[in-house]
């Protein structure tokens, strides 16, 4: 585990602050400087959490952690409990998500792959009516305004990664047999796409398309990991906790007389419901020692966004160890829920990592954001990528059970590749 921090300037008050303290400031702002949250992101290390205009963004680097192995996410929790600590926080508006905040994303699986926490140096926020403007370390001096706007990618070209179509659909056959032969209920499979393009990607364009194409979703960005997921991990704001379940796809037409029957046609699927009740169980069994007064809904909804229909189901409970338990650690007892991995978790994990034939990196792990009283948002990181340099690595996963058929699945998975596809090849 490896950290660094910038201390800012001692605030002015009587009582001691330590030398190496981070001072942080928030103030609200007028609603017009925030109009616009991904206009303000200059390129300097940018993070973005965004729904609907409302959200957080921040740049630069005031302080960060990077953890490895099964106790990332415990080693990321220790480092931002002891910054909390030496920190120096003047906060105006008392929001979730203004005061000390930090920003997170985290790998799939315990090996191989790095974490990262990291708390900007400047965020924005805002939340309805009521705008914000945190910094860390030295007030900023100079008005918040729009920044130089991102250049678009230029000639991306798109290649197989790992594994191409006929390899995966294979391996999704092969998954299928092993749950018939009873081995484990449901497993999720992922497969890689690789994006290059004919110089470095500044994912502030991309994340602006994905912003305003998929507004119902998360947008986000954290340290190279960027996307629009549309599933909650989980939210906690005041000791309410809520989680959103994805699990069970349908592709859309683009004919709205289409795309109606095909929900009804979703909302009946035997498969499709079989594969959101493992999910919501996983959930429900994750989040219980920690809530009460849960609410788990008989039946899911169908969520529609642009390009697919998902079987959708909002479990919600009341924390009951709000003082001990943060986001972060609600996120880790969830991680990776059966939308995710699979049913029974340690068996599905156990094929993913023998038959996938890929390393996940991030994809599908918690990303998002968390404050200094420990409420946050932490979404599954996926309808995602890994931008480097002149790179992207796009990730799509589908959940297979019992009656999956392998081409539907990797129709599935080239309807879930969309997202970033079109983001980064749209003018």
């Amino acid at each position: 585990m490896t950290s660094s921090s910038t201390p800012g300037p001692a605030p002015d008050q009587a009582s001691p602050v330590p030398a190496d303290a981070l001072v942080v400031r928030t103030v609200a702002l007028d609603l017009d400087q925030a109009q616009s949250l991904l206009a303000l992101v200059p390129a300097e290390r940018p993070v973005t959490w965004l729904r609907r205009g409302d959200g957080l963004v921040g740049w630069g680097v005031a302080a960060e952690v990077r953890t490895h192995g099964a106790t990332r996410f415990a080693d990321a929790g220790k480092w931002w409990s002891e910054l909390i600590a030496r920190a120096a926080v003047h906060d105006e508006v008392v929001e979730p998500g203004t005061g000390l905040v930090s920003f997170g994303t985290f790998a799939f699986a315990d090996e191989p792959g790095d974490s990262i926490l990291v708390v900007p140096r400047v965020v924005v926020g805002r939340r309805g009516d009521v705008a914000w403007l945190t910094t860390v370390g030295e007030p900023a001096d100079e008005p918040i305004v729009p920044a130089e706007p991102a250049s678009a990618p230029a000639e991306v070209s798109f290649a197989d990664g790992a594994l191409n179509g006929e390899q995966w659909m294979s391996v999704v056959a092969d998954a299928v047999a092993r749950i018939s032969a009873g081995d484990l209920e449901k497993v999720v499979l992922a497969r890689d796409l690789i994006a290059t393009a004919n110089g470095p990607i500044d994912v502030r364009a991309p994340l602006g398309r994905l912003a305003e194409t998929y507004p119902m979703c998360w947008t986000f960005h954290v340290d190279g990991m960027f996307g629009a997921t549309p599933e909650m991990l989980v939210r906690r704001e005041r000791g309410l906790v809520t989680s959103r379940v994805l699990a069970g796809t349908i592709r859309r037409t683009g004919d709205d007389e289409r795309d109606l029957a095909l929900a009804a046609t979703l909302a009946r699927s035997s498969k499709d419901l079989e594969e959101h009740e493992y999910a919501v169980r996983s959930v429900a069994d994750a989040l219980e020692p920690h809530c009460s007064s849960m609410n788990v809904p008989e039946a899911p909804f169908v969520l529609h966004l642009p390009n697919v229909m998902h079987l959708a189901s909002d479990v919600a409970g009341v924390v009951h160890d709000a003082a001990t338990v943060s986001s972060l650690q609600l996120a880790e007892a969830l991680h990776p829920s059966a939308a995710v991995g699979g049913t029974p978790t340690a068996v599905a994990t156990a094929l993913i990592t023998e038959i996938e034939g890929m390393d996940r990196d991030r994809y599908a792990g918690p990303v998002g954001w968390m404050d200094a009283s420990g409420d946050g948002e932490w979404g599954i990181a996926l309808r995602s990528a890994r931008v480097e340099g002149s790179t992207v690595r796009l990730f799509a996963g589908c959940g297979i059970v019992a009656d999956s058929d392998p081409e539907a699945e990797l129709a599935e998975s080239q309807a879930k590749f969309v997202p970033v596809r079109d983001a980064l090849t749209t003018g």
